[in-house]
């Protein structure tokens, strides 16, 4: 077997799982359509690499927590991707689901507080991130009861 047989296969292997995680992403939008468009989620990037920045610098937060952010970032920096950046939509859509999922992750680990802190968009954007994070989509300090 020669050597690019190998990596053709590994590379197909790679370019195919990922399909089958945005087929099952698809799918589970498509069932959950209170989900965030990926329309809505590209128009916060902005804010949110502000925010995983702001949240990387600080020391308040576990180490684990700082480690997982600085590696979004050089993941983010770096011109190597999962799926090139060169190809329409699939290229910005793994950078997305990424950072959904780390964002996730540290929100779950640190907590909400952190999140309401460091955010430097506005209110709708801080819902949207929220959601994506799995969190209660109203803000913190709102209460229904007391206005």
């Amino acid at each position: 077997m020669q050597w690019w047989e190998v990596l053709a296969g590994i590379v197909g292997g790679f370019l195919l799982i990922y399909a089958a995680l945005l087929f099952l992403l698809w799918q589970y939008a498509r069932r959950n359509p209170e989900t965030v468009a990926l329309r809505d989620a590209l128009r916060l990037l902005p804010d949110l690499l502000r925010l995983v920045h702001s949240l990387a610098k600080d020391h308040a937060l576990p180490a684990g927590v700082r480690l997982r952010l600085l590696l979004l970032l050089v993941y983010l920096a770096s011109p190597i991707d999962i799926v090139p950046d060169f190809i329409p939509v699939l290229g910005y859509a793994d950078d997305v689901v990424l950072v959904a999922l780390v964002l996730r992750s540290v929100i779950r680990a640190a907590g909400s507080e952190p999140l309401g802190r460091h955010w430097p968009g506005n209110d709708a954007g801080l819902r949207i991130i929220r959601k994506l994070a799995g969190l209660p989509s109203a803000l913190v300090d709102e209460d229904p009861e007391n206005p």
